[in-house]
């Protein structure tokens, strides 16, 4: 089982909204991709959260992909700690810490989570050690991301290759064989000794970050360039798109719930309370009538 992304203009937006520091931007950009190749096979309104919390400078990591395809992400991190090392690597800016994988099937289904240790490496290395040492699932995944110079300006492009190895009776899915798959939940069947998964992730191994980013390359065509010799087919693209749940209502139904001496504690000189979404940095500005406590609008 293999899934690509290519991620232009939705990145783009996420990225470029944030404005964080070149670092920051490509970790985000990775897990962007990552958090996309995950939620390929959710259900309609399910979601999968990646989410690490680490001792380094990127000291946290959100992104949540939801389907049909709505990504959004965001990160907090230490600005002295990059100024002062501006070269500083995707390993070192995580630190020591955890990658939390969630996913949310919706309406009354539980969650169901998995959680792995990150040891100064990098996020694709960090979801290796999940798949292999949580749920013995063999995987590979490379994840790229650069800008390319388009229309006159500079545009961030995120791309991801990775593939799975799973029993015949694996599970089926999006595609048939693909369906009602627990991504969290591996099988244990997979076999890192099988000669047909060796060869496979050797030539999966080949794969540039030039070809997953360049968007003159399709994705057919790349994974027949990759795949040729072994009977590779490709189904129907998802398409991927930057989308955010914030609202006013729903921010001002949040802040409704702190206590009134908190409330206003938060109103600035020109007399609004103002909040800003993370995941999206859209600025909202509230009244005080607007926040008579209410419960906060649903997820």
């Amino acid at each position: 089982m293999g899934r690509l992304v290519r991620l232009g203009p939705a990145a783009d937006e996420i990225l470029t909204r944030h404005d964080y520091p070149e670092p920051v931007t490509r970790v985000l950009g990775a897990a962007l991709a990552l958090a996309a190749m995950l939620g390929a096979a959710l259900q309609t309104d399910a979601k999968i959260i990646l989410q690490t919390k680490t001792s380094g400078p990127l000291d946290l990591l959100v992104v949540s992909c939801e389907s049909p395809g709505k990504l959004r992400g965001y990160a907090n991190f230490d600005k002295t700690a990059l100024a002062a090392n501006p070269d500083i690597t995707e390993a070192e800016l995580l630190g020591n810490g955890h990658l939390a994988l969630t996913i949310d099937p919706g309406g009354e289904h539980d969650r169901h989570q998995g959680i792995v240790q990150i040891e100064n490496q990098s996020l694709a290395d960090a979801a290796l050690t999940y798949f292999r040492q949580s749920i013995q699932l063999p995987t590979f995944i490379r994840l790229a991301v650069a800008k390319h110079f388009v229309d006159r300006g500079w545009h961030w492009r995120v791309g991801g290759l990775m593939i799975q190895h799973l029993s015949p009776d694996g599970g089926a899915g999006l595609p048939e064989h693909l369906r009602d798959r627990d991504i969290l939940k591996g099988d244990g069947t997979g076999r890192e000794d099988d000669d047909d998964w060796e060869r496979t992730r050797i030539l999966a191994a080949t794969v540039e970050d030039h070809e997953l980013l360049d968007p003159t390359l399709s994705p057919e065509r790349l994974l027949i360039r990759l795949f040729n010799k072994e009977g590779v087919r490709a189904y129907g693209a998802m398409p991927l798109a930057a989308q955010c749940n914030c609202s006013h209502g729903r921010l001002a139904g949040i802040i409704s719930q702190f206590q009134p001496d908190e409330i206003t504690g938060m109103i600035e000189a020109d007399g609004l309370v103002k909040a800003k979404c993370e995941f999206c940095s859209t600025k909202y500005e509230f009244r005080l009538d607007e926040l008579a406590r209410k419960e906060p609008a649903p997820e």
